[in-house]
């Protein structure tokens, strides 16, 4: 069943691509903002979570991250990774350079091994305040799910205009200093059928993966309860496939 993230601060959870990681979650605790409505998205639909689409304060967020990292460190169990995630795109926050210093800040005061990662759907990329942030953190993670303007229509429903042209040349920007993550899955929603694994499909993306050029790149399918029931699991033989394929652009890939 999908569900909201209920804190601002939330887990530690042990990620399958980052280690142990506490979340942020610069969104509603009681809704979802996003600049995306993806099939597959563990939160649910939109439309399923109105209510408040208030952003969280600033200090708040600094005040219960410090808390929390200062108990963890006094635990003897540090997180691997501070990753900013929740109910939503975390860059859309107006606010979100100063909440990436401020956790900076907190992660070298505190607990300095730590990582700190943005799970983004790169949206907000054409600001130039998100990519000064973006390019400040240690884990600039980009979604890129298709090279098909339809298929991300399909599988992401971006609210409003979008472009994987544009997205692609605002990636760009970030000079290879940005990691590049892609759900890959098949089958139908609201009846139509969608398979992002086609050679059409994975060849284009991977022309777009060439052009790009991240550090890295992050190929995965679905783990957790889907809003749309439709939606088929890729298997990892089929995944680490299409890893090789991008690591013989000589581009790291992990598969999970």
């Amino acid at each position: 069943m999908t569900a909201l993230f209920s804190d601002i601060i939330f887990g530690p959870v042990r990620s399958r691509r980052l280690g142990l990681s506490l979340g942020v979650n610069l969104l509603p605790t009681g809704s979802k903002l996003c600049s995306f409505d993806c099939a597959y998205c563990e939160c649910g639909w939109n439309g399923d979570h109105p209510g408040q689409r208030r952003f969280n304060d600033r200090a708040e967020v600094r005040r219960l991250l410090r808390e929390t990292l200062g108990r963890m460190v006094a635990d003897g169990t540090p997180p691997d990774v501070i990753t900013f995630a929740g109910n939503g795109e975390p860059t859309m926050h107006p606010e979100f350079e100063s909440v990436i210093d401020d956790t900076l800040a907190l992660r070298d005061e505190l607990c300095p091994s730590a990582r700190v990662s943005v799970l983004s759907n790169a949206t907000q990329i054409g600001r130039e305040s998100v990519r000064r942030a973006l390019l400040r953190v240690d884990n600039n993670i980009l979604k890129l799910d298709s090279a098909f303007d339809a298929t991300v229509r399909l599988m992401n429903n971006p609210c409003g205009s979008y472009s994987v042209r544009e997205t692609v040349e605002l990636m760009k920007l970030f000079e290879g200093r940005m990691v590049m993550q892609t759900m890959f899955l098949r089958g139908t929603i609201e009846g139509r059928p969608v398979d992002n694994t086609t050679d059409e499909e994975v060849e284009a993306w991977l022309r777009l993966v060439g052009e790009v050029r991240p550090e890295r790149v992050m190929v995965y399918s679905i783990d957790r309860d889907t809003p749309c029931k439709t939606l088929e699991k890729v298997s990892r033989e089929e995944l680490q496939r299409i890893a090789d394929r991008v690591e013989a652009l000589g581009i790291a890939c992990s598969a999970a």
